[in-house]
């Protein structure tokens, strides 16, 4: 149930946000403004001068007053906000700033900050004996935990009427446990709290030594390999079966990579260098995916390890745009990248040749829904 404290957190949080966001445009186009007043080389003084100061310093006031007040004013909210069930629109919306402003969130103390918790039907989960003893009256002997990808949550495992949750945890007689994370953290900080999640989850689960499965989307597959790289020898680690990875950008994904492109080409002009920052308006975990995990952070030993790839353009040899399909990949993650292939053998990732799969024609988002991707899981599994 959606709370009426948590109405008025997400409103404060989002009036905390929008003033924010209103200062820094102000600031950037005083910027600009300034840029365009004293165009010549040297040190940029990004603040105008005289009248035009005067006028900025009032319009950033302003802008401040009015924030302050209505987040005080929606901190008052009572309880008459009425109570109703927990949206999955109000999770999606929460889900994307958290991926893009999520370091940010986290930084400032903002309500919207999403905390790492695991969940299941959408609600997170009291990790105690009692409370999992409570909730999974015939708990199963183990359990598949799913990592979902940047800016989503726990309930978009479940896409055009599919939940790869549900049904591979029914054929292995697993319980499905879904992650919910701030995809805005760095993806290191992000794999320190999942290995003391799943050590706390492993201590309390209704059954000893349980059997681990974990899923992973996208960045979801870096967060479970750098928790895993943290903690090689926790107990919880020599738990884990398998790792699966669906499209995950081991390697860096390409749209990261232009995003970088355009920060460049924007600082370069001399007007056009403060709209730089808006193309550095990318959380830590976006810009993580620049790179994928450091070249130390390998397959963890003991783990039955697969890569599993989208491939769109299949039939007439070209995708989107004329792109080779292997440039292409899933449309957001290319193909080698996502089956762990380097040029530099050092940087290799040793995923057995059997234990690699292309779906093709899938997309990156329609790896948690194609029939064959699940097919193969099954198989795998």
């Amino acid at each position: 149930m959606k709370t009426p404290s948590r109405v008025a957190a997400d409103l404060q949080g989002a009036a905390r946000l929008a003033t924010e966001g209103s200062v820094a445009l102000v600031r950037l186009v005083e910027a600009m403004h300034a840029r365009i007043q004293r165009p010549l080389p040297g040190p940029a003084n990004e603040r105008t001068r005289g009248l035009t100061g005067l006028v900025y310093r009032g319009v950033h006031g302003v802008t401040r007053g009015v924030g302050m007040s209505t987040t005080a004013l929606l901190g008052l909210l009572p309880e008459a906000v009425e109570r109703g069930p927990r949206s999955p629109r109000r999770d999606a919306v929460v889900a994307a700033l958290n991926g893009v402003l999520g370091d940010h969130l986290a930084a400032t103390g903002n309500p919207l900050a999403q905390r790492m918790q695991l969940c299941c039907d959408g609600e997170p989960l009291v990790l105690t004996r009692g409370a999992l003893a409570a909730r999974f009256p015939s708990a199963s002997q183990g359990v598949l935990v799913l990592l979902h990808g940047l800016c989503m949550n726990d309930r978009q495992w479940r896409r055009k009427g599919h939940d790869h949750g549900a049904e591979l945890g029914a054929a292995l007689g697993l319980t499905p446990l879904y992650l919910r994370y701030n995809s805005g953290l760095p993806v290191t900080e992000n794999g320190r709290q999942f290995a003391a999640l799943m050590a706390t989850l492993l201590r309390v689960w209704p059954h000893a030594a349980p059997r681990v499965v974990l899923l992973a989307h996208s960045m979801g597959g870096l967060v479970a390999r750098s928790a895993l790289h943290k903690a090689p020898r926790a107990a919880w680690t020599r738990r884990v079966s398998d790792l699966v990875c669906l499209g995950t950008p081991h390697f860096g994904a390409p749209l990261e990579k232009a995003g970088r492109g355009v920060d460049l080409l924007l600082d370069a002009a001399p007007y056009a260098a403060p709209l730089a920052r808006l193309g550095k308006v990318r959380s830590a975990g976006i810009t993580d995916l620049r790179h994928g995990l450091d070249a130390d952070v390998g397959l963890p030993p003991g783990t039955r390890c697969w890569a599993l790839a989208g491939l769109l353009g299949e039939g007439d040899g070209k995708g989107a745009r004329g792109l080779a399909p292997h440039v292409l990949g899933d449309g957001l993650v290319r193909l080698n990248s996502a089956l762990g292939r380097h040029r530099d053998p050092a940087r290799r990732l040793p995923f057995p040749e059997a234990h690699q799969w292309v779906a093709e024609g899938v997309g990156h988002l329609d790896l948690l829904s194609s029939r064959a991707v699940a097919r193969q899981l099954r198989a795998w599994l």
